[in-house]
């Protein structure tokens, strides 16, 4: 699957991101296979919309787990949790 491109404008999934680019969440996805309470548990986490957010790496073996720092936090996602999550590229000069 082709990587979205830096200058997108619209959302895409965080698990789609590259690595290092700088990102802010958007909202979070309603999946019908997700599990019970992943949204709220995102939401705990800190995936809030406006949030600034980073895949730092993903796992040797297929990706996952993907190493993510939201805010000030860094967390391991799968990659089913990290397609929940809608993101679009962001600098720090953007309002």
């Amino acid at each position: 699957m082709p990587q979205p491109a830096a200058t997108s404008a619209h959302p895409f999934r965080l698990s789609e991101a590259t690595p290092g680019a700088a990102l802010r969440v958007t909202g979070l996805a309603a999946a019908a296979d997700a599990a019970q309470g992943q949204a709220a548990r995102l939401a705990e986490l800190g995936f809030l919309p406006g949030e600034p957010a980073r895949v730092l790496r993903r796992g040797p073996f297929g990706g996952d787990p993907l190493a993510v720092r939201v805010g000030a936090s860094t967390f391991a996602l799968r990659r089913a949790e990290a397609a929940a999550v809608l993101v679009e590229p962001w600098t720090e000069d953007a309002p």
